[in-house]
């Protein structure tokens, strides 16, 4: 299919990142880092304009950010942010509340990776791991749980295929190789 016949954002060509706005930015980057993985490319901040902050960015014009970017896994780019700003709400919301949003992640063996969160000073896992017997995900296999600060993330474990795909053109991408395997790991 040309560019041309192609409906969406003239010359889209992947999602550059993912951001989340984390309660505390040194706690959330080790979390990520020291227990998920990922690996800190940069941090910027702080920073704080009025005019700037309320007109580019939809926040109070009092309000201070700061950011660290992180690659989280071989195809994510994960940008943690941390504001103080008088209009801020604080908690965090439900799966079922509009504007929420959860990572999920893939693991191979869910059971192992499920024992190695429980080690982990405050993190929570909900319930039990969850088998998908039918329908477009038929044979995965997923568990949710929560960071320190109540994140919600998701472990998902997949079969080769699944069923959506006897239907669909495209694939889920995934799964990729063990990024704790790189070199620099």
């Amino acid at each position: 299919m040309s560019d041309e016949s192609r409906s969406g954002v003239p010359t889209a060509r992947n999602v550059h990142h993912v951001s989340i706005t984390v309660p505390d930015l040194d706690e959330a980057v080790d979390f990520f880092v020291d227990v998920l993985g990922a690996e800190l490319l940069y941090e910027k901040g702080p920073f704080a304009d009025p005019e700037f902050m309320e007109t580019n960015l939809n926040v109070h014009p009092e309000a201070e950010g700061q950011l660290a970017m992180l690659r989280f896994g071989p195809t994510t780019n994960l940008e943690l942010f941390e504001w103080d700003s008088p209009d801020q709400e604080e908690g965090h919301p439900s799966n079922s509340d509009v504007g929420a949003s959860h990572l999920g992640i893939q693991v191979e063996d869910i059971d192992a990776a499920i024992d190695y969160l429980e080690g982990v000073e405050g993190v929570e896992i909900l319930g039990t791991p969850q088998h998908n017997e039918e329908g477009p995900t038929g044979g995965l296999t997923y568990v949710y749980f929560t960071a320190p600060w109540g994140y919600q993330l998701e472990l998902l474990e997949a079969p080769e295929t699944m069923p959506y795909a006897e239907s669909a053109d495209d694939r889920l991408y995934g799964p990729a190789d063990d990024w704790s395997d790189r070199p620099d790991a």
